[in-house]
């Protein structure tokens, strides 16, 4: 069971999301609360162990910028969090080798997920980043290839029975684990990652052992 941890705007709550075995974090860079500048994720990223993928989180936003914060951030994946086109992320895609598309679940986009040009597909409430939970059910329509993540409203109350339910790739969670808007609950962080992987089908696989070697090339 993968698990994101989104939505990182200092030091302390990365550190700590590793340390409590998330695979990944993510950091925003679209209009938000949570919004963060590239050089203050540089700085953060480079305290992060190698087998972390950090993600830099986009909406409409024009690929070659995309691209350039990917690199003065110092990351390793680029999350399209918008209308992008399947074009729009293959072009990302040429140049950042891990993308994750998100999607609206039951939109157009959601049923032909498999036709963006990567296999890391992010299945989203109507409102992409609201912290609503969505019907789970909607799970049922995708087509199959993609790698899913479930996002939506998901919290520490709620993450084991959407995983039992849904038996996603991985979990992405922002809001649900924090105590402010931008600062993260440590207790819920623990709890999310805990619950998620007790939750899932199989035991949870570590770094090494995961579909994507997200060091190979760091």
């Amino acid at each position: 069971m993968f698990v994101k941890i989104c939505g990182i705007t200092n030091e302390d709550d990365a550190l700590f999301a590793v340390a409590m075995g998330a695979d990944a974090v993510g950091f925003v860079f679209a209009p938000s609360i949570r919004q963060i500048a590239a050089q203050q994720v540089y700085d953060i990223t480079r305290r992060l162990p190698p087998e972390i993928l950090t993600v830099g989180v986009f909406r409409d936003e024009h690929p070659e910028r995309v691209i350039d914060t990917i690199g003065r951030a110092g990351l390793k994946a680029a999350q399209l969090h918008g209308h992008e086109t399947p074009g729009m992320v293959r072009e990302v895609a040429a140049s950042v080798r891990w993308v994750i598309k998100a999607v609206v679940a039951g939109s157009p986009d959601a049923l032909h997920a498999n036709e963006f040009g990567t296999d890391l597909i992010l299945v989203d409430a109507p409102s992409p980043g609201s912290g609503q939970v969505f019907d789970w059910g909607l799970f049922e329509g995708l087509p199959d290839g993609p790698r899913y993540i479930l996002a939506g409203g998901l919290n520490p109350g709620n993450v084991a029975n959407a995983v039992e339910r849904v038996m996603p790739w991985g979990v992405d969670v922002a809001s649900g684990v924090e105590k402010t808007p931008g600062r993260k609950d440590a207790l819920k962080v623990k709890s999310f990652v805990e619950r998620a992987r007790a939750a899932a089908p199989a035991p949870h696989l570590g770094p090494d052992d995961l579909p994507y070697d997200w060091a190979d090339e760091f």
